[in-house]
């Protein structure tokens, strides 16, 4: 007695609501014209469930963004997207293959998102959950390799050519068990079901994990990003593509940055400085120097000139000029002006000789007793004040 078998279940598709996806078995030689090289071209087959109607095209491999490429060329190609994207459990698209909770590809999963279509991995060996595509791929291998065997070709251009020459005829060829072919049953059932396309086209991104550093910034390659500086020290994921960099935090975007190749630069968002940083890098030296001299005085716009011409760069001498700023609603507006006249004459322009004079009251001092007295020159030829003294008598005159 032979073994029993069991029975399968006869499934019914409904129009727009799944597409099948795989990669053909036997692959198309392709000849490299320079170097004579020949190197296989992969087939990439997707089928729609309600109408069979079936897409084809060949890639130099079976890598990432090969995978993703044939399914955004697939979804253009039907014109809209499924509700469900049944794929095989290819390691480029799912990174962890389970019975009952399969792990995608970071990228795979955010083309499902991109797209609105919900990525469904078939059970490890259970080729009945892509029955539709596994047909569609006998129909691809004999409708499309088989029919190329004999042909040559040079580039992936020239073979997509020819694929989709192929491709016509093979949705165009009558059913035999029924009325109609692939393409009219598509028109009628799945084309109107299909979900709209997206306004842009996905670009392919690649995930990767960054800790924020202390300056609020996090270095993908060789180039620095902020992030709101409420993240130092978090971990977050990096969404790169050509254009852009996106940084999420558990699932949320937090940021995002034109794509610079500025080794060693930073982009930085200032809505992403604390407070105190914002306001330190609004000032100026010209800035600095006008409030001086309009809410205080001359005698403070020179001595806050002083202060930022004595740094090797004017930066340096910023938070010196923000702390004069401050003395002055201490301490009122006359009094800085005066500390500053006087921090000018004892050549002592600076923030803490400025704050001294303030705390102890010097403003307050006449100038004149603290200005050294001048010295006294002693010499053979220079004349005493004896010299100058009116003569006592008429013969003194004469003498």
């Amino acid at each position: 007695m032979g073994r029993k078998l069991n029975p399968t279940i006869r499934q019914a598709y409904q129009a727009g609501e799944k597409q099948f996806v795989d990669w053909a078995g036997p692959t198309i030689p392709v000849h490299d014209p320079v170097t004579g090289r020949v190197w296989p071209a992969s087939l990439f087959v997707a089928a729609l469930g309600a109408s069979n109607y079936t897409y084809a095209e060949a890639f130099a491999n079976r890598q990432l963004p090969a995978w993703i490429d044939g399914h955004i060329h697939s979804y253009e190609f039907f014109g809209g997207v499924p509700v469900l994207t049944v794929a095989d459990n290819e390691k480029t698209g799912v990174t962890y293959p389970s019975r009952y909770e399969p792990g995608l590809n970071p990228s795979y999963q955010d083309l499902a998102t991109h797209y609105g279509s919900v990525m469904l991995p078939t059970r490890p060996r259970k080729a009945r959950d892509k029955a539709k595509v596994e047909a569609a791929v006998l129909f691809a291998e004999r409708w499309i390799i088989a029919a190329l065997r004999h042909q040559t070709f040079f580039s992936l251009v020239e073979l997509n050519q020819a694929i989709r020459e192929l491709l016509v005829r093979l949705n165009e060829r009558p059913f035999k068990k029924m009325a109609g072919t692939r393409r009219s049953l598509f028109e009628q059932l799945d084309r109107p079901a299909l979900r709209p396309l997206p306004e842009r086209r996905y670009e392919l991104a690649e995930w990767r994990k960054a800790k924020v550093n202390i300056d609020y910034h996090v270095q993908v390659d060789t180039h620095c990003y902020s992030v709101p500086y409420r993240l130092v020290h978090a971990t977050v994921d990096v969404r790169l593509t050509t254009r852009t960099v996106e940084l999420l935090l558990n699932g949320v975007r937090v940021a995002a940055h034109m794509r610079s190749y500025e080794r060693g630069k930073a982009t930085t968002d200032p809505a992403h400085r604390p407070k105190s940083h914002q306001q330190h890098l609004e000032w100026t030296p010209s800035r600095l120097i006008h409030w001086a001299g309009a809410e205080v005085g001359p005698q403070c716009a020179q001595a806050v000139t002083r202060i930022l011409e004595i740094q090797p760069h004017p930066e340096m001498g910023y938070r010196a000029c923000l702390g004069i700023m401050r003395l002055g609603r201490m301490y009122g507006k006359m009094r800085l002006e005066q500390a500053c006249v006087r921090a000018l004459s004892l050549e002592a322009c600076s923030y803490r000789s400025i704050k001294s004079m303030l705390q102890t009251g010097l403003d307050r001092q006449p100038l004149l007793n603290l200005l050294p007295s001048p010295p006294v020159i002693r010499h053979l030829n220079v004349r005493g004040a004896n010299y100058y003294q009116q003569p006592s008598n008429k013969e003194e005159a004469v003498c």
